[in-house]
């Protein structure tokens, strides 16, 4: 059963045997939090986990204590099992998640009720602190920074043979969860069942090795052909057995075999399109875009990302994240991006939804020169924008005239000492310092709400 609250414990600190002091930061956060719309959003959520969790079932953890146990934990930085040691463990954060002397949710616990919170609910969390700073005059916008990074997702480095050995795993263990439901007598039956994972499981090592070479050197795929077959046709037997035991499991009627049966459901389009791009790339020596490929049967949403990274980091596998930070410290805005687009396309956005938010435009906006393009450059002119900062690829100087624009940097716009700076060095043709080198001068870490994205599922791999 769903409750929003534990009673609250009056003069809960002062029962400590050793006086606690709170920092004025966690007091203002604690008054923040101290909001009735904020958890009333949260317990929206955490309500349509289940047809009957508003009214039956035991006392689940309160939707108060599931907000601030996921605000402290994203603003220290810690994980799942360090929040629920230091948690447990301190009077200070007990008293500020309002738990008392009630018990800590696990970190299974946290993390499970953390992913019932719907990226729109997390959105207007975000966007109603974002309110509240503008009321007590903590940021007015007035200056406006943008970039990009990747939210990796937990996956190991995919290759065809990891993905085939991946695949038959997870159908192997299905279909052994299948036969101990549906418990076939006659021999025929019983072969429909048989777990295959550990022959793909020893062809998937042996591709290893017959693949494997010095250290730069890229290893041949034709060189393991004729075991990528063997591997290949492991898995298509497998799906064949899938097709079989499928209906069965929906014919009996229970709700484990329904879920075994979805779970089927969920894998088997999955599973072929692994098939798919390793015959196109192994067999038939052919080529699948980016965008085409899947990299992970548990992650299926991870992107393939190149961002111009010299090595080991020159692909990452997961989200693209673009967002937006004003004065203050606090996040205005961030996007989840589809696959890997150019960050040439996200600065004209960033700027209308500040000027949206704030009601003007930001007095300085600045990027790192992946965004540059004069198309930007015009559009951030339309917008208004002061001071706009987008240094040019390759250490040149964006040429007003050539692109056909108004400039950059306005001859009245005011500077400080470090635009008068990046304003000589771009008059002098030099490269000016990227956004990344100047983090620190311009707002200073990140904090805020806005770094609550994060990938927290929990499938076993």
């Amino acid at each position: 059963m769903l409750i929003v609250a534990y009673s609250p414990v009056e003069r809960f600190l002062e029962r400590a045997p050793f006086p606690i002091h709170l920092e004025p930061k966690l007091l203002e956060m604690d008054r923040l939090l101290d909001d009735p719309k904020l958890v009333l959003q949260v317990t929206n959520d955490l309500a349509e986990s289940a047809p009957q969790a508003l009214c039956n079932g035991r006392a689940s953890t309160p939707a108060e204590v599931t907000l601030r146990m996921s605000v402290v934990r994203r603003l220290m930085g810690w994980s799942y099992e360090t929040a629920y040691q230091e948690i447990d463990g301190s009077l200070k954060w007990r008293w500020f998640c309002r738990l008392y002397a009630q018990p800590v949710p696990s970190d299974s616990t946290q993390q499970e009720r953390e992913a019932l919170i719907r990226p729109e609910t997390l959105q207007r969390l975000n966007q109603r602190f974002l309110r509240t700073a503008q009321a007590h005059r903590v940021t007015r916008g007035q200056k406006l920074r943008t970039d990009g990074t990747v939210i990796e997702t937990h996956i190991h480095y995919p290759t065809d043979s990891r993905l085939l050995n991946d695949s038959a795993r997870v159908l192997g263990r299905l279909l052994t969860h299948a036969r101990q439901l549906l418990r076939p007598l006659a021999p025929a039956d019983k072969k429909l069942f048989r777990n295959r994972a550990r022959q793909a499981k020893r062809l998937a090592r042996q591709i290893g090795r017959q693949l494997r070479t010095k250290k730069g050197q890229k290893p041949p795929e034709n060189k393991a052909q004729r075991t990528y077959r063997q591997l290949l046709k492991v898995v298509r037997t497998l799906l064949q057995q899938v097709a079989q035991v499928e209906p069965r499991l929906r014919q009996q009627g229970s709700k484990r075999a329904a879920q075994l049966a979805e779970s089927l459901a969920h894998y088997v389009p999955l599973v072929e399109q692994v098939i798919s791009q390793t015959t196109r790339r192994v067999l038939e020596g052919g080529r699948v875009a980016a965008q085409d490929k899947i990299v992970s049967l548990f992650e299926p949403h991870t992107a393939i990302i190149q961002r111009g990274k010299s090595a080991p980091k020159e692909t990452e596998f997961g989200r693209k994240l673009w967002y937006s930070e004003v004065d203050g410290g606090l996040i205005s805005e961030y996007r989840i991006l589809e696959g890997n687009p150019p960050d040439a396309g996200q600065w004209v956005r960033s700027v209308k939804h500040h000027r949206k938010v704030f009601r003007h435009p930001p007095e300085l906006a600045t990027a790192d020169r992946g965004v540059f393009s004069p198309l930007e450059c015009r559009a951030s002119t339309a917008t208004r924008s002061q001071g706009s900062r987008a240094p040019a690829t390759g250490g040149q100087e964006w040429s007003p005239a050539k692109a056909g624009s108004p400039a950059l940097v306005q001859s009245g716009a005011p500077l400080s000492e470090w635009d008068r700076g990046t304003h000589q060095r771009a008059q002098a043709g030099a490269p000016t310092r990227s956004l990344s080198e100047s983090r620190r001068e311009w707002f200073g870490t990140l904090g805020g709400l806005g770094h609550h994205y994060e990938q927290s599922c929990g499938h076993r791999h």
